[in-house]
Order: structure tokens, then C-alpha cells, then sequence
């Protein structure tokens, strides 16, 4: 699955942490000693500590507290993603992202991440469908510098003509290196969208237009920073070890101060109910093989279709017992691998917004879209026309549960702090993590079949085509 990371290279670093002295906001704060606990034993079931407060000026706070190793995790999520960025400025979420690493109040250019890094900790920062967010894995005794700084470029970020120019050129060769000169460049993560959705605001090239990026001016980045990097459009998130009262003493001591910003409206993001399937082929001048996608729109978020998708995604396309793989793998040896899932940007639960679940492959020339599609649509028929069995459920139930707590898990704890933040950003209800497990257990073999027959209809769907230049210009040559 490809990611649109940002200006920071994910990579860890060890070493030891720096003491600094903490007198007043624009010095960051001393490093104390890590107090180390024994592991926590497991909960039998998901139950993530959830303290969910906001800020006089709008900043939505979560705090999770893990006392199992001496570390912490900070995550700021900003609600401000490829969606709803300006229109003609395409692109124009991704480039700010890269633009929150040139420098703040009193962090010089690449100053933030020299911090994280000699401190003995990791971080990234990059740009999703529905938010825009920055997190560092730290020593919990650097806590409170970490906060510090995150605070400190939430303040005010150093928006000059040269970081700008800088950076246009940076993300400008990211597309080029990602997309444009790379075989199955976008294929499907960044093609689908644009092709199964009618809205603008999901169906536009949101990795950016080199025209558009190259068009972005410094009024455009400092009006971007000032309505939507506020804490009122922002959640902030602290996972590991800590003391609660201190962390919040903390949060309000730097992030208090900053001022609210009122928000603009929201655009409609809304997608029609798809009723024709829609066919698009893309011609790659360096493909060797062509590739295939299928994608259907998604049920909303919430509703109890979307829960039942979790579970047709596990039966359909999920490790080698799936239906998919079976079927196009090992009984018919149409392809080596089937991938796919919701939303390849991220996963099932860390959006807000329409969806598409797309499976893709990659085959040999002498197969044919309309072959793979008939064994394709044959495995879907079949979960369609009667309910799954007992068992089929249960395993399906069994993995999606265990793809749950891996996602938590993932990434020394990142994964908590992700979802976390998501469920403030989007539905001002961080606790909703611990409903989802029971949720999954909720979908019964009907509400899958009824899903499933709705939502995974031949009218519902996007079959995206990358066809190699050389097989065109042979199909052109031919008497």
C-alpha cells in the first residue's frame, strides 16, 4: 500500500536526551527522569484509557495513559486534509505540510526535527484524505520539551518567500519521482479516487498539479496557516507514560495561550449514489504488466454496512484464505496476489468522508479484464445470493479483531494515538475506539449479505485499467 509521507523520512534514532531549562514559553522546558512501571497486564478485551477534555480556545485534548515502557507518544492532528484544500491550489495540504518543518517561533528551519532526533526519538508528519497530522515517539522524561515545540510551531510558523520556494520544489519533485517517473505511478491510491468519485473535492489529483503548486504564493501559505493550523481546528493527543495532572498543567501552559480561529464552513463532500459502472484505462509508458482495479463507494461511516464492509473485506480479500485469493490465485492462476482493502491512505476507521473498498493485481498480457473480472464477480455473486456460514464469520470476526489491535499497536504505540486523534477530529468522540470491537461482533450473516448486495453491485463500481505504451503501440501496429 502506498503512503504519502511528508518531509520527514520515517527512521529511528537513539541517544541520549538533552537537559534543557524551561523559565518561560520561548524556552523549552527542562527533561526530567523517565520513571519506569512494570508492564500493565492485558485487558481481556479493547479498553484504551480515554481522558477527553478541550481547551478554552477549542483544542481537543486526549490523553491515554500506558505505563508498559518509558515512552510517550504526542500526535496533533489538524482538520484539514487532500479534501477540502482550495480549489486550483491542488496539492496544497500536501506542499503545508512540508512547509511545518521550516521553522517557528523559535525553531529554526529543520530545528524541530534535530530536537526530536538528539532527544532519542522518531517523527513524521503527512497528509491524509480528511486531516493533516505530526507525531514523534519520545522518551516519556522528554514530554513536556515535545509539547513545547509542538506548541511553539502551532504559534507561529516562519512563512518566508525562500522556505516557500524551497519546499514547492521539494514536493514538486516528490510527484515527479512518485508518480509521473515511477511505474503504476498513483496506481490505484491516487487514480481511483479521481476516477470512481463525481465531487471536486474527492475526485481531484490532491498529490497536486505542478501548475497548481508552482501558482501557490506566500499569501496563499499564510492565510492557509492562519485558518486552518488554529487549535480550534486541531486535536491533540498523549499516549504512553505520564502523569495526567502534570500532562494537562503542561497542555494548558503552552497551548492555552493561543488564540481561537473561527472556522469556515465545511464544503459539501457528498458523492451520488452511484447506478453505471464506470470503465477507465490508463496507458503507462513504463509499466511492464497490466494491472487491474476494482472499486466500489463505500457505506457511510457509522452506520452498521460500514461495520459489516470490516467483515467483507476480511472473506473477500484479506490473507491467502480469502475468497479472492483462492478463486484469482490458486485455483485459476490469474494473477500472483490480489491487494486492496478501505481507504489505502490509511485504514478502515481513520476517515470521514466517501469511500471506495478497492481490490487491485497485476497479470500477464494474455489475460483479460473481462476473464478476471467474470471469476472476480463470480466469488462476489456468491457472498450476494446466500448468507456466510458459522464458521466463515467467526474467522472473518477473528481477523478483523486482530487487524484491530495490530492497527493500535503498529508503530510503538502511533496507532493508538491515530485513531485516537481521528475520533475527536471528526466525531468530537475520542471513546468511540473501545466501541468498535463490539461493533465488529454486532454483523450478522444477513446485514453482510444485505451489504454486500448494495454496495458491491456492478453499478456501484470503478474498474480502473493501466495498460503498458508498449502494448498500445503494438495494438496499433497490428493489420
Amino acid at each position: 500500500m502506498r503512503r504519502v509521507f511528508g518531509a520527514v523520512a520515517l527512521a529511528a534514532f537513539t541517544g541520549c536526551a538533552t537537559t534543557q531549562e524551561a523559565q518561560k514559553p520561548e524556552t523549552p522546558p527542562a527533561v526530567e527522569t523517565a520513571k519506569v512501571e512494570a508492564p500493565a497486564e492485558p485487558p481481556s478485551k479493547l479498553q484504551v484509557p480515554v481522558d477527553y477534555y478541550k481547551l478554552d480556545n477549542g483544542l481537543k485534548v486526549v490523553l491515554s495513559r500506558d505505563s508498559s515502557a518509558p515512552k510517550a507518544v504526542v500526535a496533533v492532528y489538524y482538520n484539514i486534509g487532500f479534501r477540502i484544500e482550495p480549489k486550483d491550489r491542488t496539492g496544497f495540504a500536501h506542499l503545508f505540510e512540508h512547509m511545518m518543518f521550516q521553522g517557528s517561533t523559535n525553531l529554526g528551519k529543520m530545528e524541530f526535527i534535530r530536537l526530536i532526533q538528539k532527544n532519542g526519538g522518531v517523527l513524521n508528519g503527512s497528509t491524509r484524505f480528511d486531516f493533516t497530522n505530526y507525531f514523534e515517539v519520545v522518551p516519556s522524561n522528554t514530554l513536556e520539551t515535545i509539547l513545547w515545540a509542538e506548541a511553539d510551531r502551532m504559534r507561529g510558523l516562519d512563512v518566508t518567500e525562500e522556505n516557500l520556494k524551497n519546499q514547492q520544489g521539494v514536493v514538486t519533485n516528490e510527484v515527479k519521482v512518485n508518480v509521473l517517473n515511477q511505474p503504476y505511478g498513483g496506481f490505484p491510491w491516487l487514480d481511483m479516487p479521481q476516477v470512481a468519485n463525481s465531487n471536486w473535492y474527492n475526485a481531484h489529483n490532491f498529490y497536486g498539479d505542478l501548475k497548481d503548486l508552482e501558482a501557490a504564493s506566500l499569501a496563499d501559505v499564510r492565510a492557509f496557516f492562519k485558518t486552518y493550523y488554529a487549535p480550534s481546528n486541531a486535536a491533540l493527543v498523549v499516549v504512553g507514560d505520564f502523569e495526567p495532572e502534570q500532562v494537562k498543567g503542561w497542555i494548558q501552559q503552552y497551548f492555552g495561550p493561543l488564540p481561537t480561529v473561527a472556522q469556515p464552513s465545511k464544503p459539501d463532500i457528498s458523492e451520488p449514489r452511484q447506478t453505471k459502472e464506470k470503465r477507465h484505462d490508463k496507458v503507462d509508458k513504463l509499466a511492464q504488466r497490466p494491472a487491474l482495479a476494482v472499486g466500489y463507494h463505500m457505506p457511510d461511516v457509522g452506520t452498521p454496512e460500514y461495520y459489516a464492509m470490516a467483515l467483507v473485506d476480511e472473506v473477500l480479500l484479506n490473507g491467502n484464505d480469502s475468497a479472492l485469493y483462492q478463486q484469482l490465485v490458486q485455483k485459476k492462476g490469474l494473477t500472483g496476489e490480489v491487494s486492496g482493502g478501505v481507504n489505502q491512505l490509511g485504514n478502515h476507521w481513520n476517515y470521514n468522508g466517501p469511500m471506495q473498498w478497492t481490490a487491485y493485481l497485476f497479470h500477464d498480457a494474455d489475460t483479460t479484464t473481462e476473464t478476471i473480472l467474470t471469476e472476480f464477480d463470480g466469488v462476489v455473486a456468491r457472498l450476494q445470493e446466500q448468507p456466510i456460514d458459522a464458521a466463515t464469520l467467526e474467522r472473518a470476526r477473528v481477523k478483523a479483531r486482530s487487524r484491530l489491535y495490530g492497527q493500535l499497536e503498529g508503530f510503538l504505540g502511533f496507532g493508538r494515538a491515530d485513531l485516537l486523534a481521528s475520533f475527536a477530529l471528526f466525531f468530537d468522540d475520542p471513546a468511540r475506539i473501545n466501541r468498535l470491537e463490539a461493533e465488529l461482533m454486532k454483523v450478522t450473516p444477513e446485514l453482510i449479505q444485505k451489504t454486500a448486495k448494495e454496495y458491491l453491485r456492478r453499478e456501484n463500481r470503478t474498474v480502473l485499467t493501466v495498460t503498458p505504451a508498449a502494448a498500445t503501440a503494438t495494438q496499433t501496429k497490428a493489420p
